[in-house]
């Protein structure tokens, strides 16, 4: 199994709370590479996988994630957790924003949001 990225998902109450943290850890260099409104990630430059993303909800999932895990295989990772016995919060589907992902919640309590992009 591959993993392209890790990604912590900090929740925030409102677009004014996305837009200072974005003013704040651009002052250590991260740049907004994407902004959906309900979700903005920041990145590093010269490291784009060095990333944070902020969320005021979770438009298709029943929870905000703590973090974001990218897998080359989402599929085979999905059956290896359901396997395992771990509690699946949302099922696996593919997204509009062209990615196919899936909720587990990991020993420590945490929602991993467990992703691979399509295409």
């Amino acid at each position: 199994m591959t993993v392209r990225r890790i990604v912590p998902d900090i929740q925030v109450a409102s677009e004014t709370d996305m837009t200072t943290n974005r003013d704040f850890y651009g002052l250590l260099g991260l740049e907004e590479v994407m902004h959906q409104g309900w979700v903005m990630t920041l990145a590093s430059p010269s490291n784009p996988t060095a990333q944070i993303s902020f969320l005021t909800e979770e438009r298709t999932a029943p929870v905000v994630p703590d973090l974001s895990v990218e897998v080359e295989d989402v599929d085979a990772v999905h059956a290896q957790v359901v396997a395992s016995g771990a509690e699946i919060l949302r099922d696996l589907r593919d997204e509009e924003w062209g990615v196919r992902r899936f909720f587990v919640r990991d020993p420590n309590g945490r929602v991993v949001n467990v992703l691979g992009h399509r295409g």
